[in-house]
């Protein structure tokens, strides 16, 4: 017993002083790194626990209200401590983000391996050549000729939604527009995207859209908890447990729709010289197997798949819902939207009307609000990077392994660079925001491949039911809330009344 009881407190013992060791360190170079950046302010922190006692708020947005809440007592430029001391930078300040995403070398940060059993190594999280490869891969999907072909098949599925809301359009009833965008959205980006039918919407009951917001919840509580972070305890809890449930169906699903577009010729038919024109982004994966000298795995296109359709449909549906909900609420910028539209297609009805690909870029003060609505709630709250060593800020190289985090949300909500930054105003987007104030899609070379394909969705969708739908506000038991994890959406919902035009 004696022997076990010395051998204990010596482990004990070497544990304190490793634990000490490393909290000293990390300390030291966080205070070294401050002295050479004056502009960035440490948050109150304690040894071991970093600044976790700030982060409390266990609500669906707490821990984007409380680093915006540290934004104003403390500064647009942060130095934040985690656990054992660990720091990282974050920043709203647009003179910095736009150092930090010019940086030469692009690595994501460190908690993106939670999403490798999820994507893999897919062009979300992909680094370096890596990278580089896979976007030449899938670029021509997104090309401009393929995004006119795809333009006939957001239409339809833009009616089918707007004729399932039918029934609902009395004008007295709250009615949640976020679950039947999410559906309508998920038709689009299959059928586009992968060349596949799913129905969605006939069939509102698929696991996949539950599965991807469950297992985007589980992803974020693990950035923020030292034990859930750990992959080995990980696998005995239940929120471990949770994630490989969720996780098999989600793969399941995603297979499902590559056997589905498998039975078809993988070579379509096409013009050779355009080689755009009939290829979707999952033929373009597919044929990758035949023609590129590394072709993809089963696992590597699977993961890209499941990427696109996850992007390709939950961040226009969250845009559109938020959308709805503020045209509700501002009947003047409700109006001004619909006159707009009226005068673009000559009718009160566009039922019967062929939307073009050259009508929706005459939609001016249509994209100014989708815009503004991006402003307040961008699909990405906030931007990860990870230093390679050939980060510098205001000239002082940032360290290699040091994580800076980039607050979109608070940048764009913040009223040194948007007046009345609380207000929902789309004409403020009249004039073009100063540079780097404005990055819901991010920018440089890694902007996002689909913002021209979601902005042409998004503004078939408010024309189609703009045209159709007087949008009323809901009671205030059913006001907006929002939930951020990885990406900002409604929580619990997006309610509106909606009344029929006359």
């Amino acid at each position: 017993m004696a022997v076990s009881g010395l051998l204990f407190l010596a482990v004990l013992l070497l544990a304190i002083l490793y634990l000490t060791r490393k909290v000293l360190r990390n300390r030291n170079h966080s205070a070294a790194l401050l002295k050479q950046l004056p502009h960035f302010r440490p948050l109150p922190s304690v040894p071991i626990l970093g600044s976790a006692h700030l982060f409390l708020d266990t609500t669906p947005d707490g821990v984007l209200r409380t680093m915006v809440d540290c934004h104003h007592r403390y500064g647009k430029n942060l130095v934040l401590q985690e656990l054992c001391n660990e720091f990282k930078l974050v920043t709203s300040d647009p003179h910095v983000m736009e150092q930090v995403i010019q940086a030469k070398t692009i690595i994501k940060p460190n908690y993106y391996r939670f999403l490798h059993p999820w994507v893999g190594f897919s062009s979300v999280v992909a680094n370096g050549t890596h990278w580089i490869n896979r976007r030449k891969l899938i670029n021509p999907g997104f090309h401009f000729k393929m995004l006119q072909d795809f333009l006939g098949t957001m239409q339809t599925q833009t009616d089918i939604l707007v004729a399932k809301l039918a029934p609902l359009a009395d004008g007295s009833k709250d009615i949640d527009v976020y679950g039947p965008l999410r559906h309508c959205a998920m038709d689009i980006i299959c059928e586009t995207a992968m060349g596949v039918r799913l129905e969605c919407q006939s069939n509102p009951k698929v696991r996949f859209v539950e599965a991807t917001e469950a297992l985007m919840d589980l992803i974020f509580k693990r950035i923020f908890n030292p034990v859930l972070a750990n992959d080995t305890l990980y696998r005995f809890t239940n929120a471990g447990r949770q994630h490989t449930a969720v996780l098999q169906i989600m793969h399941q699903f995603t297979s499902a729709v590559i056997r589905e577009r498998m039975k078809r010729p993988t070579r379509p038919a096409r013009d050779e010289e355009n080689r755009t024109c009939k290829m979707t982004f999952l033929d373009l994966l597919l044929e990758s197997r035949l023609d590129a000298d590394e072709p993809l795995s089963d696992d590597e296109i699977r993961g890209e798949v499941d990427t696109f359709m996850f992007a390709g449909h939950e961040t226009v549906a969250s845009c559109i819902s938020f959308a709805l909900y503020y045209l509700s609420r501002h009947a003047d910028v409700q109006q001004r939207l619909y006159d707009e539209i009226v005068a673009v297609y000559g009718t009160r009805e566009t039922r019967s009307t062929e939307l073009t690909f050259a009508s929706l870029q005459d939609l001016k003060y249509t994209e100014l609000v989708i815009k503004e609505t991006l402003r307040l709630n961008p699909s990405v709250p906030m931007i990860g990077r990870l230093s390679a060593g050939d980060m510098a800020i205001d000239g002082i190289t940032i360290p290699a392994g040091t994580e800076v985090m980039l607050n979109v949300y608070a940048m764009q909500n913040d009223p040194d660079y948007y007046p009345d930054a609380d207000q929902f105003r789309p004409e403020r987007f009249a004039e073009e925001p100063k540079p780097f104030t404005y990055l819901p899609f991010s920018t440089g070379i890694r902007v996002c491949i689909g913002q021209r394909f979601a902005m042409m969705e998004m503004k078939t969708l408010l024309v189609k039911l703009l045209s159709r739908y007087r949008l009323l506000p809901c009671e205030e038991q059913n006001a907006l809330q929002v939930k951020a994890d990885l990406t900002l959406k409604p929580f619990r919902g997006a309610f509106i009344k909606i009344a029929e035009r006359l």
